[in-house]
C-alpha cells in the first residue's frame, strides 16, 4: 500500500465505521513517497475524534508522526494517542497515551484503524 491508497483507506474507514457519525477532512495531501490526513470526526455516541497522521514510504509504508485525541460531549479529554518526543523516559518512547490530561503511560505505535477499534470497544462497553 502507497501513501495515496493509505490516505483513501482512512476515509473509507470513516464512512463505513459505525461508531462514526460524521467526519471532516481539515487537510490532506498524498503522493507516492508520503501523505498526510487530519480529520474531525464525530462519533455516535456525541463524542469527538481529532486525528492528523503523516504517513512515508520506505521499504514499506510507516506511520512517522500521529494524534488522535479523543474528547467526551463536553469537550473534555478522555485519551489521547501521540508520538511527540516530550516523554523520553517513557518505555517505548516515542509512543504514549494520555489517559488523563496530566497522566501520561507508555504506549505502542498504531494507527487510525487501532485507535477507532479501541474506541469501539471502549463504547460497548
Amino acid at each position: 500500500m502507497n501513501p495515496i491508497d493509505y490516505v483513501e483507506s482512512v476515509k473509507e474507514r470513516l464512512s463505513t465505521d459505525s461508531i462514526i457519525l460524521s467526519f471532516d477532512v481539515i487537510r490532506e495531501f498524498a503522493n507516492l513517497y508520503e501523505g498526510f490526513i487530519r480529520v474531525r470526526a464525530n462519533l455516535t455516541n456525541g463524542d469527538i475524534l481529532d486525528f492528523s497522521e503523516f504517513v512515508k514510504q520506505e521499504d514499506e509504508l510507516e506511520v512517522v508522526s500521529y494524534r488522535y485525541q479523543w474528547l467526551n460531549q463536553n469537550k473534555e479529554h478522555v485519551r489521547r494517542w501521540d508520538n511527540a518526543l516530550h516523554f523520553p523516559k517513557l518505555k517505548n518512547f516515542p509512543h504514549h497515551i494520555h489517559v488523563k490530561e496530566e497522566d501520561v503511560i507508555s504506549g505502542k505505535p498504531i494507527d487510525i484503524f487501532g485507535v477507532l477499534d479501541e474506541i469501539g470497544k471502549a463504547m460497548k462497553k
